[in-house]
């Protein structure tokens, strides 16, 4: 029994290398049942030891390596390699014990001992136990233990242990042992160990364990271990162990150093709150020192409170407003103008 399973095995060996040698046309019928060997089109169970001018495959398509020449052909169903696989596109599963390599798209689920990717699209879960990639879009879940990561947008869930990054636009959660980033927009949760950042605009919730920043607006719930910070606004609750800035910042914010050249609601800085010079305040702003170098409506309570153009109320021990009458009042100074 033995003997015959050997035989067996090394015939099959025998058989995929010389078929891989060969170049057969896609336009070949195609093959119902077993099929070893690299003939191109085939329904049912295709094994070969690596794939040239793959056809279309329904049902599996087993591999021992990786592709020739870039993937190609497309597989309904399983590609699977041990330890490598690749297709042009599959639609379905591909799994391969070191790596799937996928050229177009994947439909379905990619999994990768050390790698999974994706040239073009993928719809569908992509995991790899080192890394993750996809070249084009990615819509549901990617996961990787180092990274993972889109050279364009992405819509889902991204976990990367290290990082996780997008070069386009992204919607969802995304998740960076050290940091998280998208090169667009953003909407949806990004949690980086170190830092989270876009290039665009966030809307949904950021923490960055050092710092958490966007090239445009921050909207809704911003926190920084160290900074949080907005190359436009800030709109909603930033809360940060040393900084916030941004040219505008609206609603609340609570650090300990906060600079801005429009306040709109309520800032809480211990240390320093600073409005910048021909700026604007509504609101209150509560810190050791608040210096409104524009224009401060509404409330200051500080130890020194300092107004360029004040037009409401200071309080604290040393209130100084250019603009009123008196210029100089310990414990209240109000003005209208």
């Amino acid at each position: 029994m033995r003997l015959r399973t050997t035989i067996a095995l090394a015939l099959v060996a025998v058989t995929a290398v010389a078929a891989a040698g060969q170049e057969p046309s896609n336009t070949l019928p195609v093959r119902h049942g077993l099929s070893i060997g690299n003939y191109p089109n085939v329904t049912g169970l295709r094994i070969n030891f690596r794939d040239r001018d793959l056809g279309t495959v329904h049902g599996a398509n087993v591999t021992i390596w990786s592709p020739y020449d870039e993937s190609r052909g497309t597989v309904h169903g399983l590609a699977l390699g041990l330890p490598l696989t690749g297709a042009g596109s599959v639609h379905g599963i591909a799994l391969g014990v070191f790596g799937a390599g996928v050229g177009k798209e994947l439909t379905g689920i990619g999994i990768g001992g050390i790698g999974a990717g994706v040239g073009g699209n993928a719809h569908g879960i992509l995991l790899g136990g080192i890394g993750a990639g996809v070249g084009g879009n990615i819509r549901g879940a990617a996961a990787g233990f180092i990274g993972v990561g889109a050279g364009g947008s992405a819509h889902g869930l991204l976990l990367g242990g290290v990082g996780a990054g997008v070069g386009g636009d992204f919607r969802g959660i995304a998740v960076g042992g050290v940091g998280v980033g998208a090169g667009g927009n953003a909407r949806g949760a990004l949690l980086g160990g170190i830092g989270a950042g876009v290039g665009g605009n966030f809307s949904g919730i950021g923490v960055g364990g050092v710092g958490l920043g966007a090239g445009g607006t921050l909207r809704g719930i911003a926190i920084g271990g160290i900074g949080v910070g907005a190359g436009h606004s800030i709109d909603g609750i930033a809360i940060a162990g040393v900084g916030i800035g941004a040219p505008t910042i609206r609603k609340f914010a609570l650090a300990p150093m906060i600079g801005a050249n429009r306040m709109d609601g309520l800032m809480i800085a211990p240390v320093l709150s600073r409005l910048e010079k021909g700026g604007s305040m509504r609101g209150v702003s509560v810190s050791a020192v608040n210096a409104m170098r524009g224009q401060q409506t509404g409330l200051t309570i500080g130890l020194v409170n300092y107004a360029r153009d004040l037009d409401g109320m200071q309080i604290g021990v040393i209130n100084i407003a250019r603009n009123a009458s008196v210029k100089f009042l310990p414990l209240i100074n109000y003005h209208r103008r």
